[in-house]
């Protein structure tokens, strides 16, 4: 049976659930958050050391501003009103992105979450915002240069936002879409996909166990027979 140590999420489709019950794109990403909760709850259930959701991509920005201003909304409020259940479910929360690129107010609450969740075990919670996969790897070989190292594979890895992290074993993307978005490129190049044909704020356990299972079932070669 495949070991697995990290599960990805592209959580698409949260504003179309929304705009579906005609009550709009915030709707529905006020639901996706309630989705998140029940995953990294199922997650801990299922003994999943590492999981990693793509919050918002350096290509979002492109969304209208009011939008934007919601999302961040979400994140401030979520830290701030669940931060004692994070550390007392032993969740550690990690960021994967240009964290000083944020507005001053979210940018202090995710540091605070890492602060004081940075000794939690149970599990790591991945969260990928202001995350493009293609910057990633450019500031990974400028890094490089800067240190005036020789350019490997190991010391590009050890030079991502994900440096001591598995790669994820699956990523799952919700909403219909066949497409990685500029999400974990380099991370990706052996996990496991499934395309779920269903918005984010449908996803559940159950289709999370199917998906493991099938996983579990799967014969991986990376490249061997």
């Amino acid at each position: 049976m495949n070991k697995l140590n990290h599960v990805a999420f592209i959580m698409d489709g949260n504003g179309r659930w929304g705009k579906q019950r005609k009550k709009g794109r915030n709707f529905g990403h006020i639901n996706g958050v309630n989705t998140v909760k029940k995953i990294v709850k199922s997650s801990i259930k299922f003994k999943i050391p590492f999981v990693t959701f793509y919050v918002f991509s350096t290509e979002n920005w492109k969304r209208p501003k009011t939008e934007i201003n919601f999302l961040f909304k979400l994140i401030t409020n979520y830290f701030k009103e669940e931060l004692k259940t994070v550390i007392s479910n032993g969740i550690k929360i990690n960021i994967l992105g240009k964290i000083n690129n944020l507005p001053i107010k979210i940018k202090c609450i995710l540091l605070e979450a890492i602060k004081t969740t940075k000794n939690n075990k149970m599990i790591t919670v991945n969260l990928a915002i202001n995350y493009g996969s293609k910057d990633e790897i450019l500031s990974s070989f400028k890094r490089i240069i800067k240190k005036k190292e020789k350019i490997t594979k190991k010391t590009i890895e050890k030079n991502l936002y994900t440096k001591n992290i598995p790669n994820p074993d699956i990523l799952i993307r919700t909403g219909t879409h066949k497409r990685l978005s500029n999400f974990m490129l380099w991370q990706l190049a052996y996990a496991e996909i499934y395309f779920l044909n269903k918005l984010w704020p449908d996803f559940n356990e159950r289709d999370f166990k199917k998906v493991i299972t099938d996983f579990h079932k799967e014969k991986r070669n990376f490249g061997s027979i």
